[in-house]
């Protein structure tokens, strides 16, 4: 197999940089709490009978984990040095392609503001899986909470999306080898000091289960903060949006209270908003 890199030179492709996740406004700055409210590891979702996808995705990431390669990509992402992208050759997948399904508004992970142009590192580990599989990379978008259906039913080889491996999960489709850790945090206007003095977990959520229904917080559906809130904060209000941005979007304006997110993404999309 080549090293994850190795193919990129060769190839033409458009890069996206500065690109806005979230709109900014007239709305107020955002503060992202820095306390993991949850520890969790994302991975890729093959379908059950694809035992030997799955086998070669594993063996990949095992290469590129051992060279230093995949460190190597995640943190171009994260300190803005990344300058992948992709758009698909084709409007519609054609026979033989190796389709990627994702939600493209989770970045850093994947992001495209026009669903044609596709950027962040699930999109580029996908990218080099295609590659080192001769295959033609096609992305296709879809609502997260429909990603592992189109991976059962077929419609997709792999499901890419900075998704958490959970249990429910395992009994519908295989995860390869876990390529990240994250953590699920709040995130609260900046004149919001609610949780300035939390030092722990059990801070944040002695102050959040003591709030009342009137009391809401932003999730993105079908994500792990969503599952979070139906699991541990019963007590309040939440309300589910297509992606993080628009949930992070609702805060500034006044309209939510909060937001659970991925740390990653809400740190991204939060300094997009405080510009």
């Amino acid at each position: 197999m080549k090293k994850l890199f190795a193919t990129l030179a060769a190839v033409a492709l458009t890069a996206v940089s500065a690109v806005a996740f979230a709109a900014c406004g007239s709305g107020e700055k955002v503060s992202v709490k820095d306390i993991e409210l949850t520890s969790e590891e994302y991975a890729f979702a093959i379908k059950k009978e694809n035992t030997q996808l799955l086998e070669d995705v594993n063996a990949m990431i095992a290469e590129w984990k051992a060279d230093g390669s995949l460190d190597e990509l995640i943190n171009s992402y994260f300190d803005g040095t990344a300058d992948f992208s992709y758009t698909n050759k084709t409007a519609e997948a054609q026979e033989g392609d190796f389709i990627m399904v994702t939600s493209p508004d989770f970045p850093p992970f994947e992001h495209s503001t026009d669903n044609k142009t596709f950027t962040g590192i699930d999109i580029e580990i996908a990218y080099n899986i295609a590659q080192e599989l001769d295959r033609n990379l096609f992305i296709m978008s879809s609502g997260f909470d429909f990603i592992i259906a189109n991976i059962q039913n077929g419609k997709g080889d792999i499901g890419m999306a900075g998704m958490t491996v959970t249990d429910e999960r395992l009994e519908q489709v295989s995860f390869a080898t876990g390529y990240y850790s994250s953590a699920q945090v709040i995130t609260v206007r900046e004149s919001d000091t609610t949780f300035d003095e939390c030092k722990s977990v059990a801070d944040v959520e002695a102050i959040l289960k003591a709030k009342g229904k009137d009391y809401t917080v932003g999730t993105q559906i079908g994500t792990t903060g969503k599952m979070y809130c139906e699991d541990e904060l019963t007590n309040l209000t939440y309300k589910e949006y297509d992606s993080g941005a628009l949930a992070m979007q609702d805060l500034s304006n006044g309209k939510i209270d909060a937001v659970i997110l991925d740390k990653q993404p809400s740190l991204m999309i939060a300094k997009s908003i405080n510009k």
